[in-house]
């Protein structure tokens, strides 16, 4: 019976030390907060999610163990009411002391990351505090003022950048990198703002991937990295292409080979987007794109197809089924293409016409309308 009670005894043990070995521990004192609540946020790559919510004792204390699976740090945050009162990134085995206020003012202790990450964001509170500071000064009426405001203003946003360059390149394997990424400083007013960001985002992805393998806040950044460095990439070709008076796309076809929109040599090229996964859209391949190809495409009239299908399985099967005669592309970014912003378009379908190597600013709403415009151009 005690040889019993000495493995029941040990397996526990080991269950509990197991389970200590999957969370981090905060504890925390809150001055000015007697017996209140203070709710627990993880933040989930891009939203808060609430996981619970501690009350203080009458000394503004409080004690809470977060879930933390080894080698996958959290960031994790501490809010009274709407104010965020500390920030945290923890990692499996942490035990951290914070000394926080109900102002947002924090101290952290036992953990490098949160220290870290405690700096980044009152460096920026800093510089946003220093430029409303500024706006505020400004009377509103002296043109004088103004430009010097717009100056100064400049001039904090650029000390700032160099500043956050130099502290992602400095601390590249630290996961307190990861927000400065994404801080803004203002209304549509990103810090790295430039294309050329896009390196930056490349290489922090590439160090912390060494470190955090399967991190989900490391995999959402090496995806922005990857939709930065696309339209890095075309934008460095649009610069040293032969310039035209229309974006150009270059996409593989069915047989994997690049084709590209400026290379396509007819009087008039109609170009397509549109998906495969939309009955109207497919059947408008065969009702009006297949009898207007037949009718002039001896005449000069070519179809540059570019379709926003994420399967590209689907797009190759329905090209194949409907015998498409035209050029068929596909980009499988989908919505995030780089060419959907470049053109500018809406919605999809779309239709453009290049007429002489120019965009032909001729509206097209119907059948109608575009048998029309191909008659005139083809005349």
């Amino acid at each position: 019976m005690s040889r019993l009670v000495k493995f029941l005894a040990f397996g526990a043990a080991f269950v509990l030390a197991a389970s200590c070995g999957r969370s981090a521990k905060i504890d925390a004192t809150v001055s000015g907060l007697s017996s209140s609540d203070v709710v627990v946020k993880l933040l989930n790559v891009n939203k808060f999610e609430v996981l619970d919510t501690v009350a203080t004792d009458a000394a503004g204390k409080l004690s809470y163990k977060v879930n933390v699976e080894k080698g996958q740090p959290e960031f994790v945050y501490l809010f009274h009411n709407d104010v965020k009162i500390a920030s945290l990134i923890l990692q499996s085995g942490d035990k951290v002391n914070v000394e926080a206020d109900t102002l947002g003012n924090y101290i952290v202790e036992g953990s490098e990351e949160s220290a870290k990450l405690a700096h980044v964001e009152k460096e920026h509170a800093a510089v946003l505090a220093r430029m409303s500071a500024l706006v505020a000064s400004f009377d509103g009426e002296d043109k004088a003022g103004l430009e010097k405001l717009r100056k100064d203003l400049g001039q904090e946003y650029i000390t700032y950048y160099r500043n956050c360059v130099k502290y992602v390149m400095t601390n590249s394997h630290s996961l307190s990198v990861v927000p400065i990424f994404y801080q803004n400083l203002g209304d549509n007013f990103p810090v790295f703002a430039q294309s050329t960001d896009a390196i930056h985002f490349k290489n922090i992805a590439d160090s912390l991937e060494m470190t955090y393998p399967e991190s989900k806040y490391v995999k959402a950044l090496r995806a922005e990295a990857q939709k930065r460095m696309q339209y890095l990439e075309l934008e460095t070709r649009l610069m040293s292409a032969e310039q035209i008076s229309y974006p150009e796309i270059s996409l593989p076809d069915l047989q994997a080979q690049k084709r590209t929109l400026s290379e396509v040599d007819s009087k008039v090229v109609m170009v397509h987007f549109w998906t495969a996964s939309d009955a109207q859209q497919k059947m408008f391949n065969l009702d009006v794109l297949k009898p207007l190809y037949e009718e002039f495409h001896s005449k000069g009239f070519e179809i540059y197809q570019v379709s926003l299908d994420i399967d590209k399985g689907l797009w190759a099967r329905v090209v194949k089924e409907q015998g498409l005669p035209w050029i068929n592309v596909c980009d499988t970014r989908s919505a995030s293409s780089p060419y959907v912003a470049a053109y500018n378009l809406p919605t999809i379908p779309a239709t453009l016409i290049i007429a002489n190597g120019e965009l032909v600013d001729g509206k097209i709403v119907d059948e109608k309308s575009l048998r029309q415009l191909l008659r005139k151009l083809l005349k």
